[in-house]
């Protein structure tokens, strides 16, 4: 960070320096070279100004850099960076622990167990469900992503660009139909497949796990419909599969409750956790029933830097943070301004927005066809688009299996002004690449 200060690299400059430097798998969306974040506003090498609707893809909840949470990894680090939680503990993994267990929905008593990264925490889900039932067989769904590693390319179902070329991956993972009625796919047609993939591909009393996003990130921010959760736990109760809830997107607070489970009224058995849990430090966790969470014995589950102790104090401090300004509240608000400023916006361009998705709270989606038609996915206007917002400082994401659905995930602690600013610079561009 030092080298940037007092120098006159462009963004340009740092692009070629990571193109010769970084792998070439590993990405970027924009050649945007952050100097600075605050809030919702990121700041270039170039001193350029963003408004953030992309938070890190929905990493900071609370914002950049938020004072309570700065304070508390601010105290940690005068204490110490790391022991390992399997060696010699501390009380924040602890205390975390307790705090997130008593967040997760449902009656049932709970456990948690801290890793890293989201993938990670798919991983020790499938672990603890195989342990717990002695089974083997998972089911994910169309759409769904878990993660990068080879177990979680094998539930996530989206081949470009996350799948291709890396396989094989492990046996014993299933998928089924993600019901999308936008596209067709109703409920009753998602449980009529799983019903024939159990006849078919894996017997029930084979099965470990299902595993679901409630609501779907990288497939195009589709809501699991609330009558298709209640059957999953249903299905799941009769047969003693583990019902896994993928949080690690759409949890702490993103969708106007605090899981979007929740949504749904349905208990999970287990959870996972990252992204919103630490607000920019790296954290991940599983939550679930303590019988369940109990299946593997000492030493099963863990890693070198599961539960840093400067992540469990920034997720506290996020917690704290999320409660005391009313954060859960707030994504619901989110969520209603931006329906209002984008249907308003379709009714100009109904040709070219085929769908909003703005009732989960601040995980909103816009869907760009041609001619109003579902299946004709307009990816090259979102790609303009995404190209231009970027150009007019502002920071937002695409997704979907075509690449033609705009994701927003605003921080929850966005001012109306800048949010309305960033809706602005939105619409003004969308006008312009329709036009």
């Amino acid at each position: 960070m030092a080298e940037l200060k007092g120098t006159s690299l462009t963004n340009a400059d740092w692009q070629a320096r990571k193109n010769a430097a970084m792998a070439r798998g590993e990405g970027n969306v924009a050649s945007v070279f952050v100097e600075r974040a605050q809030g919702s506003e990121i700041w270039d090498v170039e001193s350029k100004r963003y408004i953030d609707f992309g938070t890190g893809i929905a990493v900071c909840n609370t914002g950049h850099r938020h004072p309570k949470v700065m304070q508390a990894v601010a105290e940690q680090l005068e204490r110490f960076s790391h022991t390992c939680v399997m060696v010699t503990p501390y009380d924040s993994a602890v205390m975390l622990a307790e705090k997130l267990n008593e967040l997760a929905p449902g009656p049932s008593p709970k456990k948690t167990m801290f890793v890293t990264t989201g993938a990670e925490a798919v991983e020790n889900a499938v672990k603890i469900a195989r342990s717990h039932t002695g089974r083997r067989g998972v089911i994910a769904f169309d759409g769904g992503y878990h993660g990068r590693t080879l177990m979680t390319l094998g539930l996530t179902g989206k081949i470009s660009p996350y799948k291709n070329r890396f396989g094989p991956f492990p046996g014993d993972l299933w998928r089924a139909p993600f019901p999308v009625p936008y596209h067709g796919v109703s409920v009753a047609d998602a449980l009529r497949a799983l019903d024939m993939l159990f006849k078919t591909d894996v017997a029930p009393e084979d099965c470990a796990a299902i595993i679901i996003e409630p609501v779907q990130g990288e497939g195009g921010f589709y809501p699991a419909p609330d009558a298709f959760m209640t059957a999953l736990r249903e299905i799941c109760d009769k047969h003693g599969i583990v019902f896994i809830a993928d949080e690690i997107q759409s949890g702490f607070a993103r969708t106007g409750k605090f899981f979007a489970c929740e949504h749904a009224g349905i208990e999970p058995d287990l959870m996972t956790a990252a992204k919103g849990l630490a607000g920019g430090f790296p954290l991940a966790a599983v939550v679930g029933k303590a019988e369940i969470m109990d299946a593997v014995g000492p030493g099963g589950l863990g890693g070198t830097y599961a539960g840093s102790p400067v992540g469990c104090a920034a997720a506290l401090a996020v917690i704290d943070v999320i409660e005391e300004e009313k954060l859960v509240q707030r994504a619901a608000a989110i969520g209603a301004r931006f329906r209002t400023r984008l249907e308003a916006l379709q009714k100009t361009y109904p040709h070219l927005i085929g769908d909003i998705r703005a009732d989960r709270g601040a995980m909103i989606a816009i869907e760009l066809v041609h001619d109003g038609d579902a299946e004709k996915p307009n990816a090259a206007l979102a790609k303009a688009i995404l190209t231009e917002c970027y150009a007019n400082g502002l920071v937002v994401l695409t997704c979907g299996m075509d690449g033609n659905v705009f994701r927003f995930l605003p921080a929850l602690t966005i001012t109306d002004d800048l949010l309305d600013e960033g809706l602005d610079v939105f619409e003004r561009v969308f006008k312009g690449a329709a036009e």
